[in-house]
């Protein structure tokens, strides 16, 4: 071999390496693929931050879709009276709670409802309370409220008023009126009563008093003087 073909072959020797195989044909070097796949991976991780903006977006946008404008555009549900809800701190604090949470308006009813019935649950039932008074439970009723009414100061109008709520309660109210009625006797042995306690009591039972398809003015009102002269 002569010295110039010497110098061909290591030439040929200092030549660029073969192409590997597994390069796909439209890149030119192992190079030219990763310079690719780092501008994709890049295209790639901004679309996914777009696309991730876009459904905060539109989840935010559909979770206040049923909400109103304001906390106090929640309307008052029907049943209640307008006039005392909206000076009702539980009432504003339900309404804020219920924007900042992005409730409907179905929903925010839904929880003063929830709390209208919790609340009626502890209320005692009037009708069968009364029923346990018997027949003549207006009369024993009307009679207590105006013995309560003319003996206790205004104050305790609203202690009153929850006690006569209940059968029990009327009946302790009963006791203690004719308990004052004896203790009020007992210190007149002197005095004469033109009607005494079981004298009202018997009275209270007559029609003229408790029915009100015979209901007699008069007669009635003979009684409650009667009560008023005993407590007086």
């Amino acid at each position: 071999m002569s010295e110039a073909d010497n110098v061909e072959v290591a030439v040929e020797a200092t030549e660029a390496p073969a192409r590997p195989e597994w390069l796909p044909e439209k890149f030119n070097t192992p190079e030219d693929l990763a310079s690719s796949y780092s501008q994709l991976e890049s295209k790639l991780g901004t679309s996914q931050d777009e696309m991730r903006q876009q459904l905060i977006e539109e989840f935010e946008k559909t979770a206040i879709e049923g909400r109103p404008d304001t906390a106090g555009d929640y309307l008052v549900p029907e049943g209640l009276d307008e006039n005392l809800v909206n000076d009702n701190e539980l009432f504003q604090w339900w309404a804020n709670h219920a924007f900042e949470n992005a409730y409907s308006q179905e929903e925010f009813e839904q929880g003063i409802n929830m709390y209208a019935q919790a609340l009626n649950a502890n209320q005692p039932d009037l009708e069968a309370e009364k029923a346990a008074l018997g027949e003549n439970a207006d009369a024993r009723i009307e009679a207590v409220d105006l013995w309560s009414q003319k003996f206790f100061p205004e104050e305790y109008q609203d202690a009153i008023l929850g006690l006569g709520a209940s059968a029990k309660g009327i009946e302790a109210l009963e006791f203690l009126m004719s308990q004052m009625s004896a203790s009020s006797m007992a210190g007149n042995t002197g005095a004469i009563q033109p009607l005494n306690e079981g004298d009202l009591q018997s009275m209270m039972k007559d029609e003229r008093y408790w029915n009100p398809a015979k209901r007699d003015n008069a007669y009635v009102q003979k009684v409650q003087e009667g009560f008023s002269k005993l407590y007086r």
